[in-house]
């Protein structure tokens, strides 16, 4: 019997059937019929609703050693270096990029030697060559702490923030930048996860990028992602970190200090025109891996275990800024950039001065260390959650050769250690978020009796302890 909702939607589903590639089940079939068929259950009603993923047992002990006083100590010690311009001395011992690098390698290496030999540690440098905002052949220097994975260590899940600082004249190498909240908050961020991650097992790999000339132009960023592109390296999410230090807005107030923004792009930056051409015709504007990850992010980072809410923003990046997960979008990979939610811009890119009884500059004074750890924690649930569950399902498509009012979905099946089987996810085509789920089982083809034409579908992976992958948004196929 097929029982239409108020909304059109058949309240049946079920799934095409072979052995491990498919099984089927009508949604309210008897549940001993569903046995006889070769299924463990029948599929429930058009999909449950989702609900939030928990955080596990290991995770909430993580986050409970998140440490306010070394996150202020780490960037009481970046502002120290007086300077960390891109054209500042490298060779200094105590003022400038070259200082500053060597104490952030010193940093995680200390961590890496408490690793086991999982994580190791390089400084990665190159030379940029003359550039509008680099006047002269220069070397920039990243220092990259990389943890192996145990059990699907060619998944990477990458958590960058920028080392070098500025003032309002972006070629002045020489004047105090302090660089307290930009982006001395992002590298104490990262550092501070490198330094919980490091004693821990994690399934896939997770990489703790300090990058350099950001403000000259992203170049420390764009050789780190064209490298893991080379190495044909699986890089499932990225996060830049990029002033997430201050929880007051331009006039003293403190508008939101539970909120960080998380920026996600919609089509993707790296789309080619015949992708462009498919999705013209279908849709996916809000479905591009992004987007997925930012949907993951609000469900396993939002909340009390974290204290903060992740506000979603469907744009790239704030406007006339940009930040290093561009650098990582340009090659294909989902990224995103978190950020405090109000910014004060009379502390950033400015010289250090009082002018008109208004204290100018990206000073210490202005940043909030507890607003700060929090940030970190929003970080450490998204990236546990993202090493620790299987990756995002791969070749996922939409069979759309003929004209059917059912919708089939194919996808590849993972390896990873611990998979369960798969989700399919729906939604109506105006909602922002997933709203339904339908358990699927191990298998690789499934068959669901509602209309593709008139909602949005997913496949996401489950592994045995529950954890649940980022969606992978189908395309069209045969």
């Amino acid at each position: 019997m097929d029982t239409s909702d108020d909304r059109g939607h058949s309240r049946r589903a079920f799934l095409s059937a072979s052995a491990v590639t498919a099984v089927a089940v009508p949604l309210f079939a008897d549940p001993a019929s569903a046995h006889a068929a070769g299924a463990s259950a029948p599929v429930p009603g058009p999909g449950q609703p989702l609900t939030p993923q928990r955080p596990d047992k290991e995770l909430r002990e993580l986050l409970r050693q998140v440490d306010t006083r070394r996150i202020k100590a780490t960037v009481e010690r970046l502002v120290a270096f007086g300077t960390r311009h891109t054209l500042s001395s490298q060779t200094d011992p105590a003022r400038g990029i070259g200082a500053a690098v060597e104490w952030v390698n010193a940093q995680l290496s200390e961590y890496a030697a408490a690793s086991g030999g999982r994580m190791t540690v390089v400084k990665q440098s190159f030379v940029q060559p003359v550039s509008p905002r680099i006047p002269q052949p220069t070397t920039i220097t990243n220092v990259i702490a990389t943890l192996r994975g145990d059990a699907s260590p060619e998944r990477v899940y990458v958590v960058t923030g920028h080392l070098d600082s500025r003032v309002t004249d972006v070629m002045n190498a020489t004047a105090d930048a302090p660089g307290a909240d930009d982006d001395g908050s992002g590298v104490a961020v990262v550092l501070e996860l490198a330094r919980l991650f490091a004693t821990r097992r994690t399934h896939g790999t997770v990489v703790f990028g300090v990058v350099s000339a950001e403000e000259q132009g992203l170049y420390g960023s764009a050789h780190m992602a064209a490298q893991l592109k080379a190495a044909g390296a699986d890089v499932q999410a990225m996060f830049s970190n990029d002033i997430v230090g201050a929880s007051r807005a331009w006039d003293g107030t403190r508008p939101d200090p539970y909120t960080v923004r998380l920026f996600v792009e919609g089509v993707p930056t790296s789309e080619t025109p015949a992708e462009a051409s498919v999705r013209q015709s279908v849709g996916g504007e809000n479905d591009g891996p992004s987007r997925q990850l930012g949907r993951f992010v609000k469900d396993v980072s939002d909340g009390e275990h974290t204290g903060m809410n992740v506000r979603v923003i469907w744009r790239r990046d704030r406007f006339l800024r940009g930040s290093d997960h561009l650098s990582f979008l340009q090659q294909g990979y989902p990224a995103a950039r978190f950020t405090e939610p109000r910014e004060n811009y009379n502390h950033e890119h400015q010289d250090v001065r009082v002018e008109n009884g208004v204290q100018f500059g990206d000073l210490l004074e202005f940043v909030d260390f507890a607003y700060m750890a929090r940030v970190a924690k929003v970080n450490a649930s998204a990236l546990w959650s993202l090493a620790q569950g299987p990756g995002t399902p791969k070749n996922a498509q939409i069979l759309a050769t003929t004209l059917t009012n059912d919708t089939t979905l194919t996808w590849t099946r993972g390896t990873d250690a611990g998979l369960a089987g798969y989700e399919v996810v729906w939604r109506e085509t105006t909602e922002p978020d997933w709203t339904h789920r339908i358990d699927v089982g191990d298998v690789t083809r499934a068959t669901v009796d509602l209309v593709k034409d008139n909602v949005q579908f997913g496949v996401r992976a489950v592994d045995r302890d529950g954890h649940r992958s980022p969606v992978a948004f189908p395309r069209p196929g045969s």
